[in-house]
């Protein structure tokens, strides 16, 4: 029926919208205080305006855009107080999520987290920035959802998207072609069953972004 046509193609253009504005805030292409228009963003991709406003929608959702009065949807900014007060819930709550689930790390579990690993060297080959860090992303998410506390989820969900923009500004600064290498001294360090080491390691793997300043 063509009802059921309409709607997969609809969400389709807006998906496609969202994932190119998403990879342009995180790449700095489009810089905070930048104005999104919906009328110019549905002419570049010769859509309605509908997809493009769904799609503005879940940037603003997830805090990558705000709306301000009398300029309609910008690129949100961020600052190095933001980032900091982050990554000091993110030691708190990933070294937490680290130690409750290393123990019920299982030979399977080690092979997920492995092919995400791979999976990460093949985006840093392709250069493409929105998989890298969302593979990143990935990874460190994997511990949260497995330590099984909703709370810790929630608030892992809320600042993922705030994580990845300001790791989007580190990777500008530094290569990333140690990135796979980074996280399989990760694997090794929860190998070792020495749960206080292994927590050492991710806090040690998230030093390296907290030099990056914003402002």
């Amino acid at each position: 029926m063509p009802s059921n046509e309409i709607v997969p193609l609809v969400n389709s253009i807006s998906e496609q919208i969202y994932l190119s504005l998403k990879s342009k805030i995180l790449t700095g292409e489009l810089a905070p205080g930048t104005r999104l228009l919906v009328l110019e963003i549905a002419r570049q991709f010769q859509v309605s305006q509908a997809p493009v406003r769904e799609a503005l929608e879940r940037l603003k959702q997830e805090g990558l855009i705000t709306g301000i009065r009398n300029k309609g949807s910008v690129v949100s900014n961020i600052t190095s107080k933001e980032i900091r007060d982050l990554f000091i819930l993110r030691e708190i709550i990933e070294g937490y999520a680290v130690r409750t689930t290393m123990p019920t790390l299982t030979e399977a579990d080690y092979e997920e987290l492995e092919a995400m690993i791979q999976r990460m060297e093949k985006a840093v080959e392709q250069n493409d920035t929105l998989r890298i860090l969302e593979l990143d992303m990935d990874f460190h998410g994997f511990f949260y959802k497995r330590c099984d506390n909703q709370a810790i989820l929630e608030l892992w969900n809320h600042m993922r998207t705030k994580v990845m923009r300001f790791m989007a500004i580190s990777n500008r600064h530094h290569t990333t072609e140690m990135l796979a290498d980074w996280h399989r001294r990760l694997i090794d360090a929860l190998r070792t069953g020495d749960s206080e080491a292994a927590e050492a390691a991710f806090i040690e793997h998230m030093h390296a972004y907290k030099f990056i300043h914003l402002d």
